[in-house]
Formats: structure tokens, C-alpha cells, sequence
């Protein structure tokens, strides 16, 4: 039994290592860089330990506006990604002959890069001295003004970010949310269609719930990616997002890092811990929510 625990621990060795080098040691330096006070990235210094870093990132208006941005990114475009990935998936669940088809026409953007599909949302909503794009012109001919959709108001822009999210991010749901339909019994279906069961009883009472562990998936991973949102918004917005107002933690970090006011690992490890600690607390409630609703 000892050698087959032994000869067990050596087949895992290399992915511990793996996840050691590139996912344990990572997270113990920022663990570190996040406490290290007066950190100077040129000369490798410090000189104490504390909180301060956590305390200044909390007060910087910059990363207030990118909590916002983001959480307002969350709470719109997961619920409303995910209702209607379920409304097509039902649609497409209907009609068995084209399904194939409306599958593969729907995951097209999933597949397309993340940067081109903003760059095209950009040239559609952006109004220049030469043209109101087609958005614009869509809203014109309907009676309406021409509104800065890249440049203009704030929720302007954050319902730019929003539609851009929910676009992107419903081909995977699609797929997910079918392949769990098909996968439902259809003994059960049979059996509702000689109750005489309504069609929408028979979603509540059979379809929802055998594909529930699915959607909460979704959700969670859901919730996971538009936290960690920031190339989108350079492809729309361009690289500076902190003039432009629709900075993300993610953005945040990598400015504090790399960007204009960058070179302050202390303070983009401290955001990272924050943003770390979000995730997990909302992953966390997801998952209780989901594993009392499985034992109900």
C-alpha cells in the first residue's frame, strides 16, 4: 500500500510543482510586497511593515472608480448574460433540425479575439467630425440625438461596456446551457406531456432544476470573469482608462505595475489582495447558495 501511495505522489509531483512555482510562490510575494511600507522598486528597499498600503489604495479615487466600474460591470451583465443564454438555449432546444447550426452561428464571437470584437463595438458606437456611427444613425432615425457613446456620459459609456460583456460572454453560455438541456431525461418530459403539464410548469418543475448545477457554474464563473475585466476596456476605451473613467481593479493593478503611475508593486499587491478577497467571498456565498438549493 505504501509503494501505490508513494508511486500516486510521484505521478502528481510535476503538477505540484507546477502549481507551486507559478501559482503558490507568486501568491506569497504579493503577500509580502502588499505589507512592505516605502517599497522602492528602483532600489530594492523598504523600511517597515504595515498596513499602510492597503489604507492608501482603499482612499485613492482612482481604485474607488474602479470598484464601482467593476461591480456595476458584475451585477448587470451576469444575471442578464445568463437569462438570456437560457431563453436562446430553450429557443434553440426547440427547434432540434437547425440547433446545430444557431450552436455554431452563436459561438462565432467566442472564438473571435476579445481586442478585435472591441475594436469593431468602438467603431460602432464612437462619433467622430465625420460620422455618428451606425449606432447613432440607428438612434437618429428612430427621432433621437446623437449621444458620445466612447467619449460622452459616464452611463453612456458603462451601457457601451455592458452590451460589449454580455456579447462576448454569451456564446460559452449558450453552449453550456444546451448541451445541459439536451442532456435532461426525456422520460420526463413524456411523462409531464400525458399530465397535461403546461410548458412553463414543466421548466420550473423539470428543466430548471436538472440543469441548476449548470447555471450556478455559470454564474460563478461568471461573476470570476468580470471581475478580472481590463482588455475589453482598453479595446474600447483605449489604454487610458483612468481619464476615460472605466478603469477596473484589473486595470488598476497592471497601472500601479506597468501604467503611467506605475512602479508601485506594494500598492497593485495590495489591490490584488483586495480583488483576491472579493472573489472569494462572492465565490463562497455561490456556492453555499447553490449547495443549499441541491439539497432542497
Amino acid at each position: 500500500m505504501e509503494k501505490k501511495s508513494m508511486k500516486g505522489w510521484l505521478y502528481l509531483l510535476p503538477a505540484i510543482l507546477f502549481l507551486g512555482v507559478f501559482m503558490l510562490y507568486p501568491l506569497i510575494d504579493v503577500m509580502i510586497y502588499s505589507v512592505e511600507e516605502g517599497y522602492n522598486s528602483a532600489s530594492q528597499t523598504f523600511y517597515g511593515y504595515g498596513g499602510y498600503n492597503f489604507g492608501y489604495v482603499l482612499r485613492d479615487p482612482y481604485f474607488l472608480q474602479a470598484i464601482k466600474n467593476t461591480f456595476l460591470l458584475v451585477i448587470i451583465t451576469v444575471p442578464l448574460s445568463t437569462i438570456l443564454a437560457l431563453l436562446i438555449s430553450l429557443a434553440l432546444s426547440s427547434v432540434p433540425k437547425l440547433k446545430e447550426l444557431f450552436q455554431t452561428i452563436y459561438f462565432l464571437p467566442y472564438v473571435t479575439n476579445t481586442l478585435a470584437v472591441g475594436l469593431v463595438f468602438m467603431i460602432l458606437f464612437k462619433k467622430t467630425p465625420y460620422s455618428d456611427g451606425m449606432i447613432n444613425a440607428l438612434i437618429n432615425l428612430f427621432g433621437g440625438s446623437s449621444i458620445d457613446f466612447i467619449e460622452g456620459p459616464y452611463w453612456a459609456k458603462m451601457l457601451v461596456m455592458c452590451i460589449y460583456t454580455i456579447w462576448i460572454v454569451l456564446p460559452f453560455k449558450i453552449l453550456i446551457l444546451t448541451s445541459a438541456i439536451a442532456s435532461v431525461n426525456p422520460v420526463y418530459y413524456k411523462a409531464a406531456k400525458v399530465d397535461g403539464t403546461s410548458a412553463f410548469r414543466t421548466f420550473y418543475k423539470i428543466t430548471l432544476p436538472m440543469i441548476a448545477p449548470m447555471i450556478f457554474y455559470l454564474v460563478i464563473t461568471g461573476f470570476i470573469g468580470a471581475f478580472k475585466a481590463y482588455s475589453d476596456e482598453v479595446a474600447i476605451f483605449g489604454t487610458n482608462l483612468n481619464a476615460a473613467g472605466m478603469n477596473t481593479i484589473v486595470g488598476y493593478i497592471y497601472d500601479m505595475l506597468y501604467g503611467d503611475s506605475g512602479g508601485y508593486p506594494s500598492y497593485a499587491s495590495a489591490a490584488a489582495l483586495i480583488l483576491f478577497v472579493i472573489v472569494l467571498t462572492i465565490t463562497t456565498i455561490n456556492l453555499l447558495i447553490s449547495g443549499r438549493g441541491s439539497r432542497r
